[in-house]
């Protein structure tokens, strides 16, 4: 476990997922445990949404991939690279055509393995400061390497009827709830706001849009995506790959107290 620290601040991450953000003791991250989800964040990468209406594969230029759930990276372990009082950066490094054991199976996926066509580098980065809490992603990899990202965190609710703010447009809980597992979509939008007991701003860059998602009451995801999976079907998911160029590619989420 790790713990960055700023005045009133606290972040707690445990093995790269980021488990507790308090503010003058308020807590804004999911617990696992609770009910709604096992985790409180994770990363959807190389692909975002569902697969197994598709086989579980999904076309690149170079070869069809064999991709579970919001891709593989979630099936691997970090690595620390640099460390401080108020910043913390992780790893991942893959190999082409590596299998990586695939942890639905065989209870929730026919596919014991996964594996993707490229080789890239993901790192992950928290900074703390008096603002508030910052979430870097740097993807990295050879030029023309297809990919998708999508950040899944969890927030806790601590009141009866929280709301989320999308520009001029009010969402409910119950209309989260709604939709169900599809998640729903915010499209075109960059900062959102979650009404609770304590407001907390979310703020990105390099993302397009977000999905909404919960099946429980004391619980949302906010998913900053660069693509929201359920415009076309499993079978064409490719069509919303980005591309990386010849530098990495960046990203950014920022919660703001």
């Amino acid at each position: 476990m790790h713990t960055l620290q700023l005045q009133n601040k606290t972040v707690q991450i445990d093995a790269g997922e980021l488990t507790s953000y308090q503010v003058n003791g308020h807590e804004y991250i999911h617990q696992k445990g609770s009910p709604g989800w096992r985790s409180s964040d994770t990363e959807m990468f190389p692909i975002i949404g569902p697969t197994a209406e598709a086989r579980f594969q999904v076309q690149t230029p170079k070869d069809i991939a064999i991709q579970d759930q919001h891709g593989l990276l979630r099936e691997m372990d970090y690595e620390v690279i640099a460390q401080g009082d108020t910043e913390i950066t992780f790893r991942k490094t893959y190999v082409a055509r590596t299998q990586i054991p695939n942890s639905k199976y065989p209870e929730k996926s026919k596919k014991q393995f996964l594996f993707w066509p490229y080789d890239f580098q993901f790192e992950k980065r928290f900074s703390l400061s008096a603002s508030g809490l910052e979430i870097s992603f740097e993807v990295s990899g050879e030029r023309d390497s297809p990919f998708m990202l999508g950040y899944h965190p969890a927030f806790k609710l601590h009141s009866e009827h929280p709301t989320v703010l999308a520009g001029e447009k009010t969402i409910s809980l119950d209309a989260i709830l709604a939709v169900g597992s599809r998640a729903l979509e915010v499209p075109d939008c960059t900062e959102i706001v979650l009404k609770d007991e304590n407001e907390l701003r979310i703020e990105t860059e390099g993302f397009k849009s977000f999905m909404l998602w919960t099946e429980v009451q004391n619980m949302v995801c906010i998913e900053p995506i660069t693509f929201y999976p359920y415009a076309v079907a499993q079978q064409r998911l490719h069509e919303g790959f980005e591309y990386l160029l010849d530098s990495p590619k960046k990203f950014k989420i920022t919660l703001i107290p």
